[in-house]
């Protein structure tokens, strides 16, 4: 579809459709193919459409080849080890094993500034969260599945470590893309708008002054 037919209602169509076609497709249930390079560039770039206060571009995305993910089984071992010394081999591999599931894996970073900042870092975590959907988005319109995985591991000082990690970027998730194997999934039915939506009710003139 041309940018420039952007406000023509068949558009809206197409962006409600896909918007309401993304679903979350487990890692373990996404195998190759993976995006191949051009496809890649392209969920990349749909981050950069993403609203950015004072065009900081306070979000950076890590991706981790097939070659690293070696290196990142191990911080998630190491990092299972700082939480439990006393977990056992069986949850160390299931821990190690997260590492190798999806065919693209890529780890999203906010950097949330500091206290001298003048875009807080809530505006900074508005960013991201949009940039990392634009690409969830974009990666469905191409036919892929993907989730987004979380963990405590985010926060520990292995992962921090092996990512290069600033004191002010904090690891908020890893992006997941790969070809969807089926299998069963999730129908999660979608709240209505009746349910977080509310309307701020007008203040009598002498409550505001009081």
């Amino acid at each position: 579809m041309d940018r420039s037919s952007a406000t023509d209602p068949a558009c809206a169509d197409w962006a409600e459709t896909l918007i309401h076609a993304r679903r979350t497709v487990l890692p373990k249930r996404l195998a190759a193919p993976a995006p191949d390079a051009a496809q890649l560039q392209r969920i990349l770039a749909a981050a950069s459409a993403a609203p950015d206060h004072g065009e900081l571009v306070p979000w950076r995305f890590v991706v981790v080849p097939e070659a690293a993910r070696a290196a990142l089984a191990d911080v998630f071992a190491e990092a299972l080890r700082e939480r439990d010394d006393a977990a056992s081999d069986e949850q160390l591999a299931q821990a190690r094993e997260k590492a190798f599931r999806a065919p693209l894996l890529m780890l999203a970073v906010a950097d949330l500034g500091d206290a001298a900042s003048e875009v807080p870092g809530s505006e900074r975590l508005v960013s991201a969260g949009c940039a990392i959907q634009n690409m969830l988005l974009m990666a469905t319109a191409l036919g892929f599945g993907s989730a987004l995985t979380s963990g405590k591991a985010l926060a520990s000082r292995p992962l921090r470590a092996l990512f290069a990690l600033r004191e002010r970027e904090q690891a908020l998730c890893f992006v997941n893309i790969g070809t969807s194997t089926g299998g069963k999934r999730g129908s999660r039915q979608r709240p209505l708008p009746a349910r977080y939506v509310s309307e701020l009710a007008p203040q009598p003139m002498a409550e505001q002054e009081s």
